[in-house]
């Protein structure tokens, strides 16, 4: 089982994480390039039951395109987005790449709301992209996403 940890730039908000990421992602919805400053944002899925969080975090709460509830969370000190969700998927949470405290070890499993995306977003030819949401498929072995 894989453990990672991250945080804000203030480390007021730290997590700790005991599980392997259900999806490494990039999403290119024009929810994420507002809180990225203009690019997509490059996150990490995982169950909500294997995140452990300290500190307190700020909650924006909106409404997708798609017509979900959808929560975004930062620190309310330095800003730093670290978390999203939905209600679609309220087991699931997603993590902000740019908080893991190595975030080396990334790499992108796909592109999401492509649709979305302004043409000079960066893609990898060999990453699968889908123009809106990827499917969770939830099978004997746990959930995943494919496109």
């Amino acid at each position: 089982m894989a453990s990672f940890e991250g945080g804000c730039l203030c480390r007021q908000v730290r997590y700790h994480v005991e599980s392997e990421p259900l999806a490494a992602l990039a999403c290119h919805c024009r929810d994420c390039q507002y809180v990225s400053g203009g690019t997509e944002a490059n996150v990490v899925v995982v169950p909500m039951a294997a995140l452990q969080k300290s500190g307190t975090e700020q909650v924006y709460r909106s409404t997708a395109n798609s017509g979900t509830a959808v929560w975004r969370a930062f620190c309310p000190t330095c800003g730093t987005p670290l978390f999203a969700g939905n209600a679609k998927h309220p087991d699931m949470i997603v993590i902000k790449v740019g908080t893991l405290d190595d975030p080396a070890g990334f790499k992108r499993q796909g592109h999401i709301w492509m649709a979305s995306a302004p043409p000079w977003h960066l893609t990898e030819p060999d990453v699968p992209a889908s123009p809106e949401n990827p499917r969770v498929v939830s099978s004997a072995s746990g959930r995943r996403v494919t496109f």
